[in-house]
């Protein structure tokens, strides 16, 4: 620890790249070679047909996940922004209505409620566990709001028993985005049959992937029946099987591939194995690095199991004494890129609170006259002043996120990690 930091020309903590986040198989190679070898890449037919819900692939794959899951139905998309769209419209949201979502998420979370000229209502996220905060929720509730957004964000379930209750009592659709969260755990219950409807996703920078490509859980058949008409141009075939509501059951082409599908199953059976390994690391770094004055470690429920798509820590500048952008570039300087993309595994920050970007702050999406956000057709007054959610705005001028735990990364590079944030730690003030 006597070498001076990397950033001051010092020798780095490693050298040696990062492994890639490669976990692509013989398995995998073998499922696209056999949906290669049937001949049909896609089997979907956009009319009334046993091919409307897809070939072989893509019914092996949402069997797959009904029973990895223990959901009674999955309807697969060609993304998790697909199953978040698909959602908004199974829920029957439409103008004038609002939906509660948190801001301090990937922007399609909201952007799959604009879709459908809905306003969306920004709710605060909780400070320990960065998931909606109940009772800003409750606040929020108003005679227009027709669903709530859910996102288990980094990977840490919701508090969903509070949030299904109290969309009972006010008769709402719960939209669960679970694309970070793939074989969380609430209660003893999986993700994906908490909310009415929960969506994942296999981008390919996720748990597990298939380059491009997501699945909506379900326990109801009307919803199911409805996700699946808004994938594959239902407009066509309502009449077929008798569609008393005609409410945003047109359809588009969110259809995933034989091949995706079938790369998607092969990983699936991957799933536990690289969530125990990803756990692993850490739970190592939050020990060690929560030792470090300053450095605070995310917070895991008792009764929740945290699928750690990225491992997030909080930091105290004051305690610190060093600027937080000023101590994660130097901590990104003693430890090398990884071996499969050209930027580091740390940073400070995580996304822009999605109601400070210009489609919120100048209220305009569709046209130029503000639509959804104002008009005749929406009686209430979108609130996106910064500032509506300060507590998100805390934590993103606090929160450092981290990916060195993802597999195959080891116990020994976790080392190397630790060593790195103590040298910064220990010549903090070299920093200042």
């Amino acid at each position: 620890m006597s070498s001076p930091l990397a950033i001051h020309g010092g020798a780095p903590v490693r050298t040696k790249l990062f492994p890639a986040h490669n976990f692509i198989g013989e398995e995998e190679k073998e499922a696209a070679h056999r949906a290669l070898n049937s001949g049909n890449l896609s089997q979907f037919i956009g009319g009334w047909h046993d091919d409307f819900f897809g070939g072989p692939e893509i019914k092996r794959f949402e069997k797959a996940w009904c029973d990895y899951t223990g959901a009674k139905h999955a309807v697969s998309v060609n993304s998790n922004t697909s199953g978040l769209c698909a959602a908004v419209g199974a829920a029957d949201v439409g103008p004038g209505d609002e939906v509660l979502v948190v801001p301090y998420t990937m922007v399609a979370t909201a952007t799959a409620i604009v879709t459908y000229n809905a306003v969306p209502v920004f709710v605060d996220i909780d400070p320990e566990t960065f998931c909606m905060d109940t009772e800003d929720m409750k606040r929020k509730i108003t005679p227009r709001t027709k669903a709530i957004m859910v996102v288990d964000l980094f990977g840490h379930p919701a508090d969903m028993d509070t949030i299904m209750e109290v969309a009972k009592q006010h008769d709402l659709i719960v939209i669960e985005d679970s694309a970070q969260s793939p074989g969380g755990t609430y209660k003893g219950r999986k993700v994906g049959t908490l909310a009415h409807m929960t969506i994942f996703s296999l981008n390919y920078h996720k748990h597990i992937h298939c380059g491009e490509g997501g699945v909506v859980m379900t326990d109801d058949d009307e919803l199911c029946t409805r996700l699946q008409l808004i994938r594959n141009h239902g407009e066509a075939v309502v009449p077929d099987i008798k569609v008393k509501n005609l409410s945003n059951t047109f359809g588009w082409n969110l259809r995933l591939t034989e091949i995706s599908a079938a790369i998607g199953t092969a990983q699936l059976a991957k799933l536990d194995g690289l969530l125990d390994h990803r756990i692993e690391n850490a739970n190592f770094l939050n020990e060690e690095l929560g030792k470090i004055p300053g450095i605070t470690p995310p917070v895991v429920k008792y009764d929740s199991k945290h699928s750690y798509y990225v491992q997030s820590f909080m930091y105290d500048a004051e305690l610190v004494g060093v600027p937080r952008d000023t101590f994660v570039e130097a901590v990104s300087a003693e430890i090398p890129l990884p071996e499969d993309r050209e930027f580091p595994l740390i940073s400070p920050g995580y996304v822009t609170p999605i109601y400070l970007l210009p489609m919120y702050q100048q209220k305009i999406a569709y046209g130029k006259n503000h639509y959804p956000f104002e008009g005749d057709h929406y009686e209430g007054e979108a609130n996106y002043a910064p500032g509506c959610c300060p507590v998100t705005e805390k934590v993103n001028a606090q929160i450092i996120t981290t990916e060195f735990m993802r597999p195959p990364c080891t116990l020994e590079d976790m080392k190397d990690v630790v060593d790195a944030f103590n040298k910064v730690y220990t010549h903090r003030d070299t920093l200042r």
